[in-house]
């Protein structure tokens, strides 16, 4: 079984100290994790983590993301507005959605994320509306 980060006791202080319910992270082991992740995946020397936006929208957590060497995958307007805000920009964003409103592939045009299409018939459309600089084709 795995050990928490946090005693009873502490626990305990904390309720006493800030109203319920809150969250509470563990920074150390978040840090712990995306290191293993990057050395289980050092063989590759292109690999970057994009860590979804949409999972803990917490700026907190992304400036932790960020510092780590992780990038963001956003979907949404909301998402991309946390990541400009905390740090991110170009080829650290991952913009990757679906039935999306024109504004958000503009906004992710002037971040200069990397824009993920699922469907290769929405190409003509982004051509339309935001003129992408570059193109990776996977």
């Amino acid at each position: 079984m795995k050990k928490s980060f946090l005693n009873n006791e502490k626990l305990l202080e904390l309720i006493k100290e800030y109203p319920t319910p809150f969250y509470i992270y563990d920074e150390k082991g978040i840090r712990k994790n995306i290191r293993n992740l990057y050395k289980a995946f050092s063989w590759n020397k292109g690999f970057k983590e994009y860590f979804a936006v949409k999972a803990t929208p917490t700026p907190e957590i992304l400036k932790i993301m960020k510092e780590e060497g992780c990038g963001l995958d956003c979907s949404s307007m909301a998402e991309l507005t946390l990541a400009e805000k905390t740090g991110f920009k170009e080829d650290n964003i991952m913009f990757s959605s679906n039935a999306t409103p024109y504004e958000e592939y503009v906004k992710a045009r002037e971040l200069e994320a990397i824009i993920n299409l699922d469907d290769f018939s929405h190409i003509s459309y982004l051509e339309k509306i935001c003129r992408p600089s570059k193109y990776y084709l996977l």
